[in-house]
C-alpha cells in the first residue's frame, strides 16, 4: 500500500473542516429564513388588531412575500456567478435582516406589506446562492454531511416555528416575531465575512432578460395559485387560472432556455438521472408528502383534538427531536445501504408513519403518539437529506448555479403543493360528509392520501441504479 503524505492528508482534513464550517454558516442563515416563514402566521390576528384591519386582510403579507420571492429566485444563480456568491449571499442576509427590522417596526398594513416585499427579495437569493457556496466548498466525500447541515433548518423550523411564534405572541408582542431575526442576521453576516471564501466565475454571459421574465412569471403565477388554494380566500376558478398561467409561462420559459445560446438557467442538469429523480419527478412527489405532514399535524392536534397551541407544541417537540436524531447516522446509513435503498425503504417507513397518523385519536396513549411522532421525524429527516444530497451527486461544476436555482424553484413548488394537497383533502372530505367544520375523520382521509403519494414516490426510486450517487455516499453496491 502507498502511504498518503502527511502534508496531503493534513490539507484534506483542513479542507473538510472548512467545508463543514461553511455549511454551518449557511445553515444559520437558512434557519432565520425558514423560521420567519413559519413563525409569522401565528401572529396575524394580533397584527390585524394592531393595524386596525380585519384578520383576513393580513394574508396579503404572506402573499406579497411569496410573490416577490418567486419573482427573483430565477435570477439568483446568475447574480452569484456575476458578482460573486459570497457578496450576493451577504447582500441577501442584509436585505432580509433590515426588512425584518422594518416589519417589526411597521405601524400600518401598507408599511408591513412593503417591508415583506423587500424581505421576499432577500429570501429569494439566500437559498440558491447559499447552496452554491456549499457545493463549491465541499468535496464529494463531505457532501452528505454538508447537505445534512443545511437541511436541518427546513426540517426543524416548520416544527418549532408555530410553537415559538405562539409563545412570543402570547407573552411578548408580535413585533418580536420579526425582531428576533436581527441578532440572527447579524451573527450570520459576521460568520459569512469570517469563514466563507470569496469565489466567483471568470466569465459570465450577459443576463438572459427574456428568460428571466418568462421564468419569473411562470413561478410567480404557479405559486400564487397554489397559495390561494391553501388560503381558500379566492375562488377555485381564479386559483386554477393562476396555476394554468404558471404552467404556460413555465413551458414558454423552458422552450426559450432550450433554444438560446446563453440561457439564464441551464436545463442540462435534468439529463442527469440523479438530479432529475431527486428534484423533478419522484423527488417532488416525495417532498409533497414531507411538506404536507407538518401542515396537517398541528391542525389535527388543535382542530381535531381541541388542544391549544402550547399543548399541541408539546407533541410536535417529539417530531422535532426525531428530525434532529437522524442527523448523526445519516452518513453511515447512506454509506452502508446507498441512496437507492434508503430512498425506497425509508420512504416506505415514512409513508407508513403518515398513514398511522390517521389512526390517532384523543384517547390514544401519549406514549404511542410520542413514539410515532419521533419515528416519523427520523424518517422525514433521512428522506429530506438523501434527496437534497442525491440531487447534486453528479452535477458538474459548470451546472452548479443553474442546478441550485432549479432545485430551489422546484422545492418552493413542492412546499406549497404539499400544503395545498393537505388542505384540499381536508376540504373534500368535509364537503363529502356535509359538515361545516373539520372533524377527525377528515384528517383520517387526508393522512391516507398523503401516505399514498409517499408510497408511490418511494417505489419510483427503484428505477435508480444500485450505485446511484456512490461517489458521494461511498456505498459499494454488491454485484
Amino acid at each position: 500500500m502507498t502511504a498518503v503524505p502527511a502534508t496531503e492528508q493534513s490539507s484534506e482534513e483542513s479542507f473538510g473542516r472548512q467545508s463543514r464550517i461553511v455549511a454551518f454558516v449557511v445553515a444559520v442563515s437558512f434557519f432565520m429564513q425558514v423560521l420567519d416563514g413559519t413563525i409569522v402566521t401565528t401572529s396575524l390576528p394580533q397584527m390585524a388588531s394592531s393595524f386596525g384591519v380585519e384578520p383576513v386582510s393580513m394574508s396579503i403579507g404572506i402573499t406579497v412575500y411569496l410573490l416577490t420571492m418567486s419573482a427573483f429566485v430565477p435570477l439568483a444563480g446568475w447574480l452569484g456567478d456575476r458578482y460573486g456568491a459570497r457578496r450576493v449571499f451577504l447582500s441577501s442576509i442584509a436585505i432580509f435582516t433590515v426588512a425584518s427590522l422594518f416589519c417589526g417596526l411597521s405601524g400600518n398594513l401598507v408599511e408591513f406589506v412593503v417591508a415583506r416585499a423587500v424581505q421576499g427579495i432577500g429570501s429569494a437569493l439566500m437559498t440558491p446562492v447559499g447552496r452554491i457556496i456549499v457545493l463549491r466548498n465541499a468535496r464529494k466525500a463531505d457532501l452528505v454531511h454538508a447537505m445534512s447541515l443545511i437541511t436541518w433548518p427546513a426540517l426543524t423550523a416548520p416544527v418549532i416555528g408555530p410553537v415559538l411564534g405562539s409563545f412570543i405572541t402570547t407573552y411578548f408582542s408580535w413585533h418580536w416575531n420579526f425582531l428576533i431575526n436581527i441578532p440572527i442576521g447579524i451573527v450570520g453576516l459576521g460568520l459569512v465575512l469570517r469563514f466563507v471564501p470569496d469565489q466567483r466565475e471568470e466569465k459570465v454571459a450577459r443576463l438572459d432578460f427574456v428568460g428571466f421574465l418568462q421564468s419569473a412569471a411562470g413561478l410567480t403565477f404557479l405559486l400564487a395559485g397554489l397559495e390561494f388554494v391553501v388560503q381558500g380566500t379566492t375562488g377555485l376558478l381564479a386559483s386554477a387560472g393562476l396555476i394554468a398561467a404558471g404552467i404556460v409561462f413555465s413551458a414558454i420559459a423552458t422552450r426559450h432556455f432550450m433554444r438560446v445560446d446563453a440561457p439564464l438557467l441551464d436545463l442540462s442538469a435534468f439529463r442527469i438521472q440523479t438530479f432529475a429523480m431527486a428534484t423533478l419527478s419522484a423527488g417532488t412527489a416525495s417532498r409533497v408528502a414531507i411538506n404536507a405532514t407538518p401542515f396537517l399535524l398541528p391542525l389535527l392536534f388543535q382542530v381535531g383534538f381541541g388542544l391549544n397551541a402550547i399543548s399541541a407544541g408539546t407533541y410536535l417537540l417529539f417530531y422535532f427531536a426525531g428530525n434532529l436524531g437522524m442527523k448523526a447516522i445519516t452518513t453511515p446509513m447512506l454509506k452502508v445501504f446507498g441512496f437507492r435503498s434508503v430512498l425506497v425503504i425509508n420512504g416506505l417507513i415514512s409513508s407508513a408513519c403518515i398513514a398511522a397518523f390517521a389512526l390517532l385519536a384523543p384517547t390514544t396513549p401519549d406514549l404511542v403518539t410520542y413514539v410515532l411522532l419521533f419515528v416519523a421525524g427520523l424518517s422525514r429527516s433521512m428522506n429530506f437529506t438523501a434527496l437534497n444530497t442525491l440531487a447534486f451527486a453528479d452535477i458538474h461544476a459548470a451546472q452548479r448555479s443553474s442546478a441550485s436555482t432549479l432545485s430551489s424553484m422546484l422545492q418552493q413548488v413542492s412546499l406549497l403543493l404539499g400544503v395545498a394537497v393537505g388542505a384540499a383533502m381536508l376540504n373534500i372530505s368535509r364537503t363529502i360528509h356535509g359538515a361545516e367544520t373539520l372533524s377527525p375523520i377528515d384528517f383520517h382521509w387526508a393522512f391516507l392520501a398523503v401516505s399514498a403519494i409517499g408510497v408511490v414516490s418511494s417505489l419510483r426510486f427503484l428505477s435508480l441504479p444500485h450505485d446511484a450517487g456512490a461517489e458521494v455516499s461511498q456505498h459499494r453496491a454488491r454485484g
